[in-house]
């Protein structure tokens, strides 16, 4: 990490950060000195910059919300300075503990945190609500501000549209002696929900739609999950922001482009209020950058609880969902989801990215330091006839990859025996041209030759079959001076290499193979029904058989089951010697066109 802004800033990869339009700003504000020399209420220093990520509590945090955090944390990481947590709870009726939780236990696992010197820096907006009634009266005063009594019919009408400028509220001319009592009394409780409003007093044939006397304050007869009962009004969103930032001495307030129009409304309140000295300048300024839109997923809070009420997936943590505890729970890194966040760009356009780029983040991550490991996701019995019966040679492979500083010392031990567990894939009938793996004697030709991998070379000598037709088993012989790592074992040439466990020792588990959970790239796009979309293969149950070390796997570890993929043993239902492991993502991509 650079801690000197001239120098080229690096990001937790080690590698020179990638250059985007935030990146100069911030550097040419911290040339210019413009936040410099702050300090904040206690008259600690305050950092060069300050940024934030400010998530409502009214939900659980997606494959979008990461691009935020990344953003907003890796900015003040890469400039030394400072990123806080703000939890934007002024919507009572929508937002609960649980969802504090899980943002908070989510943010960190992606590998960020809200301490410095000074201590921590974890704020809720509900925090401020005293300030914030405290300045809403000041505009009132001011004549900035006002309480509507129009019905929300009638504010919406007269609200105008795109081609039609607004009407002014007929309560407009209120006097800020009257609407300060009335806003008083609906603090007191005396009014029901909806029967007043505060608006802010700008101008209504603004074509900033945003701009047309937004509301400030509403009545909200609602228990709230911090402040219980003590009120009643509650502030809206684009009132309580730019206040929020400024209380925190935020300094780059940034926000994805559905704020864009909002930004002059976040800098009339600033302006407004620092005018009444509530504020010194410079006083936060918002920037705006493109969302994060991923394919074959969606993140509508409604409809991923759709998602999650109708039980099409499991919960929340279901691992085909694209929150974050669900993305977790499927085996993604942190690292690669910050790899994937930085690859995919800061801009100010709109775009979208495709699932793969996620997917190959996440290999490139796992590839170097996933332990190796041997499972059978299909499992076709093969019996080696002439392997003396009850009898087991030991056999070994690495476990990390060959990049891996411990490839050569590192090793895991396992049996072979008489009757092993190979994929039903290893094995064809009748071979098709250019199949090298096992087959049986054809027309006086011997059966096919592989190598049975860190083990031996076995020939095909025939099979089994039910009364149905199906293969129940695979004879073959085995050649004992063949085994691999041995001197005999290099006078034996041969085109096939299978995996196998043994059939007595393997850990017998449960595999959950996810997939993509839609099949649709753009699955709501244009206003579809995206539930047509859903992928009727994104989940299968199977039971697989695994080399027997894996019976000591914990919740999260991470291994690449060689030939199928990278797999994790499920943090919530893996018990102590029965871990149940969910496919993360294959070795290649099997969505490429």
């Amino acid at each position: 990490m650079s801690t000197d802004h001239k120098n080229a800033p690096t990001n937790g990869h080690n590698i020179p950060a990638p250059s985007n339009f935030l990146r100069t700003i911030i550097e040419a504000d911290l040339t210019a000195g413009v936040y410099a020399n702050r300090q904040d209420s206690q008259g600690q220093p305050l950092p060069p910059m300050v940024t934030r990520f400010p998530p409502e509590p009214n939900g659980y945090l997606h494959i979008g919300h990461a691009k935020a955090i990344c953003v907003n944390f890796g900015l003040a990481r890469d400039y030394a300075g400072r990123c806080n947590l703000r939890f934007d709870d002024t919507n009572p009726e929508k937002e609960e503990q649980e969802y504090v939780d899980t943002i908070i236990d989510s943010v960190k696992w992606l590998g960020f945190d809200w301490n410095d010197s000074t201590g921590e820096h974890l704020y809720f907006a509900s925090n401020y609500f005293d300030k914030l009634y405290e300045m809403a009266e000041y505009l009132i005063t001011a004549g900035l501000a006002y309480v509507d009594s129009q019905s929300a019919a009638d504010m919406a009408a007269n609200r105008g549209n795109f081609g039609e400028v607004g009407k002014d509220s007929p309560f407009r001319t209120r006097s800020p002696a009257e609407s300060l009592d009335l806003f008083r009394r609906m603090k007191a409780g005396e009014f029901k929900d909806g029967e007043h409003v505060v608006r802010a007093k700008i101008d209504m044939a603004s074509p900033n739609m945003t701009m047309r006397d937004p509301a400030i304050y509403r009545i909200r007869h609602a228990h709230h999950h911090r402040t219980g009962d003590q009120w009643c009004i509650y502030p809206m969103y684009d009132f309580t922001h730019p206040i929020s930032d400024a209380l925190e001495n935020i300094s780059h307030s940034i926000c994805t482009l559905e704020f864009q129009d909002h930004r002059p409304f976040y800098d009339w309140i600033l302006d407004k209020l620092s005018g009444g000295g509530f504020f010194q300048k410079p006083v936060p300024h918002q920037y705006e950058f493109a969302r994060l839109n991923v394919t074959y997923v969606v993140t509508s809070k409604r409809k991923l609880r759709q998602l999650v009420d109708e039980k099409i997936v499991d919960g929340w943590d279901d691992p085909r969902m694209p929150t974050l505890v669900g993305i977790r729970r499927r085996g993604y890194t942190p690292e690669s989801l910050q790899l994937f966040c930085e690859r995919s760009g800061v801009t100010k356009s709109d775009g979208w990215i495709d699932m793969s780029s996620l997917e190959g983040a996440l290999r490139e991550d796992l590839d170097p330091k996933a332990p190796r490991a041997t499972a059978v996701l299909r499992p076709l019995k093969l019996v080696i006839d002439n392997f003396p019966e009850g009898e087991t040679v030991a056999c070994h492979a690495p476990i990390y990859p060959p990049a891996h500083p411990e490839h050569e010392t590192a090793l895991r031990h396992f049996p072979i025996s008489k009757t092993l567990w190979i994929e039903q894939e290893d094995f064809m009938e009748t071979p098709v041209k250019g199949y090298f793996r096992l087959f049986p004697p054809i027309d006086d030709k011997p059966g096919s030759r592989v190598r049975l991998r860190h083990g031996y070379v076995v020939e095909c000598t025939g099979f089994d079959k039910d009364a149905d037709g199906n293969i129940t088993a695979v004879h073959c012989s085995y050649f004992d001076d063949s085994k691999s790592g041995t001197p005999g074992s290099a006078n034996y040439k041969v085109k096939g290499n299978i995996h196998w466990v043994s059939a007595a020792h393997a850990l017998e588990a449960e595999v959950r193979l996810y997939d993509r959970l839609f099949s649709d790239p753009h699955p709501d796009a244009g206003g579809k029904d995206f539930k047509l979309a859903l992928n009727p293969n994104a989940k299968e149950c199977i039971t697989a058989y695994l080399e027997p070390g894996l019976s000591t796997a914990k919740p999260d570890d991470k291994f690449q089951f060689e030939r199928h993929g990278y797999f994790v043993a499920d943090r919530v239902d893996s018990v102590e010697g029965k871990p149940v492991f969910n496919r993360t993502v294959t070795l290649k991509d099997g969505w490429a066109k």
